[in-house]
């Protein structure tokens, strides 16, 4: 096991080359310049001037040489900085990461708390009318656009009944409150882990309709056991394998963060580091 992880780990490192290397050309081929970022507009307009700090910045290297001295130091752990603002780069990214895994964080969890039990209901009330009413509202979660829930979310709750802040993540101009925090990351979250509930429910149906009715199952009620026990221990535990997989598909997203919803409630996430 030890060998296939290192392999696995070993082929991923061209492929992580290969990717800074598109990104970076990406951005060198990209329109505009970042030494304006750095001077006033009355300090562009002088030539000398510009040129200098391009090569203070090592901007008149040739692509290659630029991407070599970059790569070497971010081997060493050093990210630079922003060409906008100057902040150390490392600084900026840990903090949005952050921000995103306690969003993204907190919305797969109440997705698994609220769509596990209700995928495990419906598979129970087969053709209910429960399980009809749960299918229509996943099916409606996960063809719903993310940008249309969070509006919708952000004119409802946030704007026409107040029950929760439109922007941000604490009250601008007090001090930090964990119940403020809480506050301000309610809404965005549940917003978020609407789609969660939606796809685990239906996840977790259709994995225990396909262990419901298996040999082992109606053995352990044959030998009387309570339909609990039945259900949690014997028919769940093998049911919950593939939606473990798709929680394990998810976890990505922490990183990348959710665009869409972080513009929204200008949460200060990956998602919205991205866009700016």
């Amino acid at each position: 096991m030890g060998r296939y992880i290192l392999r696995r780990l070993a082929i991923n490192i061209p492929v992580l080359l290969g990717v800074t290397v598109l990104v970076f050309t990406f951005i060198a081929l990209a329109p505009g310049d970042p030494v304006s970022a750095y001077l006033s507009p009355e300090q562009g307009a002088n030539p000398a001037l510009r040129e200098a700090m391009r090569r203070e910045l090592g901007l008149d290297q040739p692509l290659p040489v630029r991407y070599g001295r970059w790569l070497s130091r971010v081997l060493q752990g050093d990210l630079g900085y922003r060409a906008v603002g100057g902040r150390p780069v490392d600084e900026v990214v840990f903090r949005a990461l952050l921000n995103s895994v306690v969003l993204m964080g907190t919305a797969l969890t109440v997705g698994c708390l609220v769509g596990i039990p209700l995928g495990i209901i419906s598979a129970l009330r087969q053709y209910s009318t429960l399980d009809f009413t749960l299918t229509t509202l996943a099916f409606l979660g996960i063809s719903t656009p993310s940008f249309l829930l969070g509006l919708g979310g952000l004119y409802l709750f946030g704007l026409r009944l107040g029950w929760f802040p439109i922007a941000g993540m604490v009250t601008p101009g007090q001090p930090f409150s964990l119940l403020d925090f809480l506050h301000h990351l309610a809404l965005p979250a549940l917003i978020l882990s609407f789609a969660y509930i939606a796809i685990l429910m239906r996840y977790t149906r259709s994995s225990m309709l396909e262990v419901i009715h298996s040999a082992y199952v109606t053995t352990a009620r044959a030998k009387g056991l309570r339909e609990r026990t039945v259900v949690l221990v014997h028919a769940f535990r093998s049911a919950l394998i593939p939606v473990i997989t798709v929680i394990g598909l998810a976890l990505p997203d922490m990183i990348g963060g959710a665009v869409i919803t972080e513009t929204v409630f200008t949460w200060p996430g990956m998602g919205s580091l991205f866009v700016e």
